[in-house]
């Protein structure tokens, strides 16, 4: 039997959903003059506290026993989820942008090769034309990849993009964890290793712990708790592809909040990328529904 429909809408929904969450880290960023260590710090705590409120009022006590002992498979998806957070502030201060957010548009690959690697599952044609459409869109995006990047950078980003390419494949493997549990552990782990490393921790006043407060809950636990539960549900490889929205709506939030208006090569980037993934879902769905 097939996948029921209700379960990939859902799915197709959530990791929308997340890519939207995810889109908004420009304009909190614009709003915090801290160290990049710190509003980690800062905003996994408050996205983890989040999360766990959720967690208590669902399921009362037994969600702090999840939270507490989450198993081979919430250890692992946390685990790969914290090493992709990690690795993406490091990465953003030892190369440039565009290159980081080239190589995050190459996940879908990278997702959909661990996924026929460990699972067994083909991405279709379908989905890898798709996600080569929507890697062209982000390179034209962001202006394209500079010469001489550094190597340190780039390769944390390459960490960076096998670490989430893993999760994703993870979520699906081990479908019957709490996803939200592990999400909820990831952004504490991510808190605690970041801790070391904030210099700002005690300049934080209350008016920028609000923003931060906003930054964890509404960007971190919606999105990453989103896509958790959302990539169960999809392949690998379609699940990435839809999270590549996140690189052209990032401009539209700068727009709304300052005044930026995007640069004619953003507006060309992000129509490819969301054509390119507004293609697969429904050629996908036609096919479906032939068959």
């Amino acid at each position: 039997m097939g996948q029921p429909r209700s379960e990939r809408g859902l799915g197709i929904a959530l990791v929308v959903a997340a890519a939207i969450a995810w889109s908004t880290a420009p304009f909190f960023t614009r709003m915090l003059p801290f160290d990049p260590w710190t509003i980690l710090f800062w905003r996994g705590l408050f996205a983890g506290s989040l999360i766990v409120v959720f967690l208590v009022l669902m399921q009362g006590r037994a969600a702090l026993r999840q939270l507490l002992a989450p198993g081979r498979g919430g250890l692992l998806v946390a685990s790969l989820s914290t090493l992709g957070m990690v690795s993406f502030i490091p990465a953003l201060q030892m190369t440039k942008v565009m290159n980081v957010a080239v190589l995050i548009a190459a996940q879908p690959f990278v997702a959909a090769a661990l996924a026929w690697l460990w699972l067994g599952e083909a991405a279709t044609r379908r989905t890898l034309i798709a996600s080569l459409v929507a890697l062209a869109g982000v390179v034209i995006t962001v202006g394209g990849i500079e010469a001489g990047a550094d190597v340190g950078g780039v390769a944390l980003s390459c960490l960076m993009v096998l670490a989430i390419s893993a999760m994703t494949v993870a979520s699906r493997r081990y479908r019957q964890t709490s996803m939200v549990a592990a999400a909820a552990l990831s952004n504490f782990l991510g808190s605690l290793v970041s801790l070391p490393f904030a210099r700002d921790l005690v300049h934080v006043d209350g008016g920028h712990l609000g923003i931060l407060a906003m930054f964890g809950c509404l960007q971190v636990a919606l999105g990453l708790t989103f896509y958790m539960l959302g990539s169960r549900f999809l392949p690998s490889g379609q699940a990435s592809l839809i999270a590549t929205l996140e690189t052209p709506l990032m401009p539209f939030w700068v727009w709304v909040a300052f005044q930026e208006v995007p640069a004619v090569h953003a507006l060309i980037g992000g129509a490819l990328v969301i054509g390119a993934v507004v293609a697969d879902i429904a050629v996908d769905t036609r096919t479906r529904d032939r068959s």
